[in-house]
């Protein structure tokens, strides 16, 4: 069975950063794209940032400059380093893998900003 395995989350203070940490396995197919999207309560899911095999990078316009995605598609691995978070952050962040057959999402890992 596929399995999306997120990691890091937690309670944090405004202005603190946390790194959230990804890692996909008994995946069949390749991945060509991972990338973190979260939901907060009441609202929809959105993308964070997305990586994919080639290198190439995205980000929502919202954590420009204070997130950073990184990691290892050919070893199936994503991470998001997020600094300067603030209380609107706060919300469950979900790993995604893509593959060219399917798409899978981990479990989540809730993200808490709050003084």
């Amino acid at each position: 069975q596929v399995q999306l395995v997120e990691s890091g989350g937690g309670l944090v203070q405004p202005g603190g950063s946390l790194t959230l940490s990804c890692a996909a396995s008994r995946i069949s197919f390749s991945i060509y794209r991972m990338g973190w999207y979260r939901q907060a309560p009441g609202k929809q899911r959105e993308l964070v940032a997305t990586l994919s095999s080639s290198g190439s990078v995205n980000y929502a316009d919202f954590v420009k400059g204070r997130f950073t995605i990184s990691g290892d598609i050919p070893k199936n691995t994503v991470d998001l380093q997020m600094n300067n978070l603030k209380p609107e952050d706060t919300a469950v962040y979900y790993c995604n893998a893509i593959t060219t057959v399917f798409a899978y999402w981990g479990q989540g890992a809730q993200v808490t900003v709050s003084s």
